[in-house]
């Protein structure tokens, strides 16, 4: 957790454009990192309780925004949503304002286009594991984006876990692919493994329970320094024994889980370049950040 981010935006206000699961894990994270609730403006069209009750200033006029100035927007709404969202606050995008964006496959370009003005723009794809303090997100900044201004961005993903940056946006796409969609691929094989426990003749709840700590613990183990998930593989994996014959299935003379996770990927960045025609056509509902 990056204890600058008090520092770096002292005195500032900041506008937090949709605040669903993902908007909300970072909202925490950022309090939790030591920013005040009185320097967030949220916009959100279906708040909860618990967002009303943490302080910040809650769909407040254009107004009161106009008259906040807030030096960082950050964007977390669905892409299909941008075409609307994004010009009823093109007022508040000045030439020295940062635009954080959390939104899939919209460009730097569709965004400026939208807002009408010269901000400088931040693309980010974090994932859900922000939740937990334990998210991994790339960053991507325009190119009259200021050094103090990636500072900050990067900051603010830092608050809710890892980061790296990207040289060039198409790079977006790929990430979206692995580590943006990757958390529902570990769920889902926590799913299938939890499911062949069942096949296997052993009960539901014990099966959900074997599959999900086996993953939590494998992952504890790649947190130590250097660790090599291959090298880890072949520690556990005797050879003639139990763990050589299901790899062997899993790797496969025709490319197996390697060759599944490469088509798996491929299809999720391929959408995440449609997405990227937000600013020709609306995409349908339900992909894209919460």
């Amino acid at each position: 957790m990056p204890s600058n981010l008090p520092d770096l935006l002292k005195g500032q206000t900041l506008l937090l454009v949709g605040c669903g699961k993902m908007g909300s894990a970072l909202l925490q994270g950022w309090l939790n990192a030591g920013l005040d609730a009185t320097q967030f403006y949220v916009q959100e069209p279906n708040p909860d309780a618990a967002l009303a009750d943490l302080g910040v200033h809650l769909n407040v006029d254009t107004g009161a925004l106009q008259e906040a100035a807030p030096s960082v927007i950050i964007l977390a709404i669905k892409p299909q949503l941008a075409v609307d969202v994004l010009p009823s606050i093109a007022l508040l995008a000045a030439p020295e304002t940062l635009v954080v964006s959390l939104m899939a496959g919209v460009s730097i370009n569709t965004m400026s286009d939208l807002l009408g003005g010269e901000a400088a723009f931040v693309r980010t794809m974090p994932n859900t594991p922000a939740a937990m303090g334990d998210g991994m997100t790339a960053l991507y900044a325009s190119s009259g984006t200021q050094d103090a201004q990636k500072e900050t961005a990067q900051a603010l993903l830092a608050a809710v876990g890892q980061t790296v940056w990207l040289d060039n946006e198409k790079s977006i796409d790929a990430v979206t692919a692995i580590s943006g969609s990757g958390p529902a691929y570990v769920f889902h094989m926590v799913e299938a493994l939890a499911a062949a426990a069942v096949n296997l003749g052993l009960p539901q709840d014990m099966a959900a329970q074997l599959a999900a700590q086996t993953v939590i613990g494998s992952a504890a183990m790649l947190r130590d320094d250097g660790a090599d998930p291959r090298q880890l593989r072949v520690n556990v994996t005797s050879p003639g024994g139990t763990t050589e014959a299901a790899l062997d299935v899993l790797m496969g003379d025709t490319g197996g889980l390697v060759d599944l996770m490469r088509r798996a990927t491929q299809a999720a960045a391929a959408r995440a370049g449609e997405l990227a025609k937000i600013g020709e056509e609306t995409p349908p509902e339900g992909d894209g950040e919460d």
